[in-house]
């Protein structure tokens, strides 16, 4: 019992945040008491937000309390210091393997709380009081704990190293500075941390953007992944409807078949039956017949048998007198020839139309296309026009982008876009912001001696040489090379002459569930100038590529 009373009274007389017993105890308004230092530090934390709360009861006072020490508080805790009953640190406090221990510390160590980039140590709770309440410390830098402040040592002259030589990209201490690396280029560490740290910002920015592009490219895909769920459920679903009714009319047919053949064995069987009887019935007549006539035969005496003759003699005249004619029995086996052609051309329909139908199910792309024939004139390949803009984050730095991005032009001078992973940086090109699915149709003006009007895949790579990035030179753009005078298509490095009426004006179709990418002059008329045929596994993407100074290219606006 008494050792329960001994922590009990720990347990009221210890800080709630440093967990230890009271230090320069305080009372706040709310009536919860800290240590001085802890509350003090608390409160400075929270400065900004200019309403001061308890740490236990989260009460908030305006402004901010003024701190005395509570003098009857200190005093008992005095006595519970005498009686030999203060709160050893919990195991938790300790420092393990993994923690960063105090320098300051004795025997078995504490956990660091901070590290001083000053003094390269670390201090547990109690020994880094000193840096908060002394002036002496002020200017000490405090980090969180770390085991590797003798790195921030120099190995030659055992200073601190607060400079950073730019030319040889490393970190040094003044004597550095003033010794073997004084002709070197040396700013403060803090104030390369800052270019650096603006730097890094850039890039966070970008791996942000990425993130976000390709978590919009994720729901894409998820949707992409449902639609094509929910078009082979319906596909399957209307397929054992067809094969269903296919069945059902197979049944109805052998069904007739087989009432049809049994009706008409009924009837042979039927006919046959009556004249078998007819038969029968005249057999039992000749055979009367001639019993009487065996019977005169018979007859001994000549006189009688002459007698009777002339009466019985008619008997001996046939009572049929047609011939039965049996014919072959032919007529079902006909049926049987018959419903056997009809199965052999069901074979061979099915034969020749499962293989669409095998192919079709493989390119689940034209599954779910549509079906409408490619447009023929303008009119009707504008009722396809989409919106398209450039996209700034892939435009080289050579290249100006305005009229809502819909217009760029080569400069010789570069432009101060920031750093992007969607920039190309070997070829003067772009790319469109959407995403190309489905059947799309859009022109491009050029003014110039020389333009790249092409599609590609965005993962196509942007920082490598031509035949990474250049459009039409890997197997993942398509390009049509649109020159003063004369056209060429470019694929996998596969160059393909194009002839053609030149024009100022490029239109581009597009159906991608059919891998159609189509390319035209355009002016008075439509003429087709390339198709290719194909299959496209990712959404495209509108490019355009410059070659010249001065050369500019337009999307058009959808009319």
């Amino acid at each position: 019992m008494a050792q329960k009373g001994v922590e009990l009274d720990r347990e009221t007389f210890s800080c709630s945040i440093c967990l230890d017993l009271l230090k320069d105890p305080v009372t706040i308004p709310c009536g919860h008491s800290y240590c001085m230092n802890c509350i003090k530090t608390h409160w400075d934390e929270e400065d900004g937000k200019k309403i001061y709360s308890c740490p236990q009861c989260r009460q908030g006072f305006t402004p901010r309390p003024v701190l005395v020490r509570n003098t009857m508080l200190a005093v008992l805790v005095e006595e519970l210091k005498k009686t030999g009953l203060q709160a050893a640190p919990a195991d938790h406090c300790y420092a393990g393997a993994e923690d960063v221990a105090c320098d300051v510390c004795t025997g078995r160590k504490l956990k660091a709380l901070k590290s001083c980039l000053v003094c390269v140590a670390s201090y547990c709770e109690k020994h880094l009081q000193p840096h908060y309440e002394s002036s002496a410390f002020e200017k000490h830098k405090l980090v969180e704990p770390s085991k590797k402040l003798q790195q921030n040592i120099c190995s030659c002259h055992d200073e601190v190293m607060k400079i950073f030589c730019r030319t040889d990209q490393q970190c040094i201490c003044y004597l550095c500075s003033m010794d073997e690396r004084k002709s070197h280029d040396t700013v403060s560490a803090a104030a390369e941390r800052t270019e650096r740290q603006r730097e890094l910002e850039v890039s966070r920015q970008n791996i942000q953007q990425g993130i976000q592009d390709r978590e919009k490219d994720v729901k894409l895909l998820q949707q992409e992944v449902e639609a094509i769920s929910r078009s082979a459920d319906k596909a399957v679903e209307d397929s054992e409807k067809i094969f269903t009714e296919l069945i059902r009319l197979m049944e109805e047919r052998r069904s007739d078949v087989e009432q049809q053949v049994r009706s008409q064995q009924e009837t042979e069987v039927s006919r046959v039956k009556e004249l078998q009887e007819k038969l029968e019935q005249e057999i039992t007549e000749l055979k009367r017949r001639d019993a009487v006539l065996e019977q005169l035969s018979q007859t001994e005496d000549h006189n009688q048998f002459l007698h009777n003759y002339p009466s019985l003699s008619a008997l001996s005249e046939s009572t049929h007198s047609s011939s039965i004619d049996i014919r072959p029995l032919s007529y079902f086996e006909d049926v049987t020839a018959a419903v056997s052609e009809v199965r052999d051309k069901l074979q061979d329909v099915l034969r020749e139309t499962w293989t669409n139908v095998s192919l079709t199910v493989t390119d689940v792309d034209v599954l779910l296309s549509d079906s409408k024939p490619e447009p023929k004139t303008r009119a009707e390949f504008l009722r396809y026009s989409c919106e398209i803009t450039l996209d700034p984050n892939t435009a080289h730095k050579h290249l100006l982008l305005s009229e809502g991005n819909r217009k760029v032009t080569l400069m010789k001078k570069q432009q101060s876009y920031p750093s992007h992973i969607n920039r190309f940086t070997e070829c003067w090109q772009v790319l469109s912001k959407e995403s190309l699915t489905g059947r799309c149709y859009w022109e491009v003006k050029k003014r110039g001696t020389r333009v790249d009007v092409a599609v590609a895949y965005k993962n196509i790579s942007r920082v490598w040489g031509l035949d990474e990035c250049g459009f039409g030179w890997n197997d993942k753009s398509w390009s049509l090379d649109c020159h003063t005078n004369s056209y060429k298509f470019w694929y996998n490095k596969v160059k393909t002459l194009v002839s053609g009426p030149q024009s100022s004006r490029v239109g581009v179709y597009l159906d991608h569930s059919a891998g159609i990418l189509s390319f035209y002059s355009v002016s008075e008329t439509m003429t087709l100038l390339h198709r290719v045929q194909t299959t496209f596994t990712q959404p495209l993407y509108a490019g355009l590529r410059l070659y010249d100074y001065g050369d500019t290219v337009g999307l058009c606006k959808p009319k």
